[in-house]
């Protein structure tokens, strides 16, 4: 019985590894061919170039408890956003629409903080069951046009993200625009999460309900129950699936309401423990859109998601610092940019592979 648990064990983290594998040479292959780019920029020599990119990229991220607070406040938007597209790569749904899922949490709670009088535990429970709610139902849109209709939700789901941008800023510089700025005014202060280092450090109660609470849910969600069960199924193999007797056009629906849910209550988080008014868009805060590759790295596995958002958030924070050492900070988006090209390689190949193998039993 020992024997077959540890051959179990075995297998399982041979698979993990496997898994990650890609992810994990992508990253290193990515670092490798920006240090020629960190060459090109300061004329300098392999070695040096180096040098120069890993320890600005350390100091920028977690050189200093400073740095470290403030990446972990990066990444928890991006454990949301990145979460949120994992359910629906599962169901086989590319959902653009994150980033206005997002959107409309932010904006949610923004007004629903703006309620005075309200004890602070059942407050924060309302702008975040509001983000929910109002990301929910943000993606349950074209989640249904799909389902009912056969429309495309990329091209839907991108369009929504436009409207959620302009309603944020109908609403933030309208009737609740605060005056000489382009901004709503501050939430109330019963409707602000603990911050655990002061004020002047923005590591919020946030970061444990996205890094702990909602990944252990989406966990077991996915694979601990019939819900996840029915949504994983569709997403491999939606024939298989219908003929099982799963309803495809519930669990697309479903996959999206949930996936915007998720990416709602990460902006209503946001809004709570960081920003605390909701402000003027110019354009995307980009949370959805780096939420992707945040998915494509953790290979859609909630776990891997808190390490991915780490690496992008720590990523995004330390362009500022690749510029003291007179690297551009563009540097940090390459780095960013390849890791995604041979991630989307590897999944071209595997779609290749397995069409050569279906062609390979038909012609037998």
């Amino acid at each position: 019985m020992k024997k077959n648990n540890v051959k179990i064990a075995s297998k399982s983290f041979n698979n993990v590894i496997k898994e990650f594998s890609m992810s994990i040479l992508s990253i290193v292959v990515a670092l490798f061919i920006s240090i020629f780019f960190v060459m090109w920029a300061l004329d300098s020599g392999f070695i040096s170039s180096a040098e120069t990119l890993f320890s600005s990229i350390w100091q920028g991220s977690f050189g200093s408890s400073r740095q470290l607070i403030e990446t972990f406040v990066f990444a928890t938007p991006l454990i949301f956003t990145g979460l949120a597209h994992a359910v629906a790569f599962k169901t086989g749904l590319f959902n653009i629409g994150v980033e206005g899922q997002f959107i409309i949490g932010m904006l949610s709670a923004a007004l629903l903080g703006l309620i005075p009088g309200i004890p602070k535990p059942l407050h924060i429970i309302i702008i975040m069951a509001g983000g929910t709610l109002g990301g929910a139902l943000w993606a349950a849109i074209p989640g249904y046009l799909k389902a009912k209709l056969g429309t495309n939700e990329v091209v839907n789901t991108i369009m929504m993200n436009f409207i959620a941008m302009s309603l944020s800023n109908y609403f933030t510089m309208g009737p609740f625009h605060k005056p000489s700025s382009a901004s709503t005014y501050p939430i109330q202060e019963s409707a602000m999460l603990t911050r655990f280092l002061g004020e002047t450090n923005r590591l919020n109660s946030g970061t444990y309900i996205g890094g702990i609470i909602v990944i252990i849910l989406v966990y077991i969600l996915l694979w601990k129950t019939t819900i996840g069960y029915e949504i994983r199924a569709v997403g491999i193999n939606p024939s298989a699936a219908e003929y099982g007797g799963i309803d495809i056009k519930k669990n697309i629906i479903l996959a999206m309401a949930i996936s915007g849910a998720i990416a709602g209550l990460g902006g209503a988080i946001h809004i709570a423990g960081v920003q605390h008014q909701n402000m003027q868009l110019f354009g995307f805060p980009n949370y959805g859109m780096d939420g992707i590759s945040v998915a494509l790295v953790a290979k859609s596995n909630p776990i891997g998601v808190i390490f991915s958002a780490i690496l992008f958030g720590a990523l995004n924070l330390s362009s500022g610092t690749l510029m003291l050492f007179g690297i551009p900070k563009t540097i940090s988006y390459i780095i960013q940019g390849i890791v995604i090209l041979f991630i989307a390689a590897g999944y071209i190949f595997k779609l290749i592979g397995e069409k050569r193998k279906k062609e390979a039993t038909v012609n037998e």
